[in-house]
């Protein structure tokens, strides 16, 4: 999987991304066919100094996208990670098994039947 990294009004040092990268991969380990992933860090406010982890990853039709906030850039990308993980699962869960009927659909066909 290729990982694309933009930093965003600052310069990004060789081991922050290597660490979030290797986050970043763990998302490939479940044989997703996941075409690549940009990650995109920058300050949300200079002055309280949060830190912002944007991944987008793209799949076959559909783009995944996560954005979470922190104090660090590793919490904020471990956060992330987690979201793009529970999407992937959720986007193969409904494709392999198909979407399920909501209740309230289901009980309106017994009521008319």
């Amino acid at each position: 999987m290729k990982v694309n990294f933009t930093s965003r009004h600052f310069k990004l040092h060789e081991t922050l991304q290597n660490q979030i990268k290797d986050k970043v991969e763990t998302l490939d380990r479940n044989s997703h066919p996941i075409i690549h992933a940009d990650v995109i860090l920058y300050f949300e406010r200079s002055v309280n100094s949060i830190k912002t982890c944007e991944i987008n990853v793209k799949i076959k039709n559909k783009i995944l996208i996560a954005k979470e906030s922190s104090e660090d850039f590793l919490k904020s990308a471990d956060k992330a990670v987690e979201r793009i993980d529970s999407q992937l699962f959720k986007y193969f869960d409904r494709k392999k098994n198909g979407k399920k009927e909501s209740l309230k659909y289901a009980e309106l066909e017994e009521e008319e039947a």
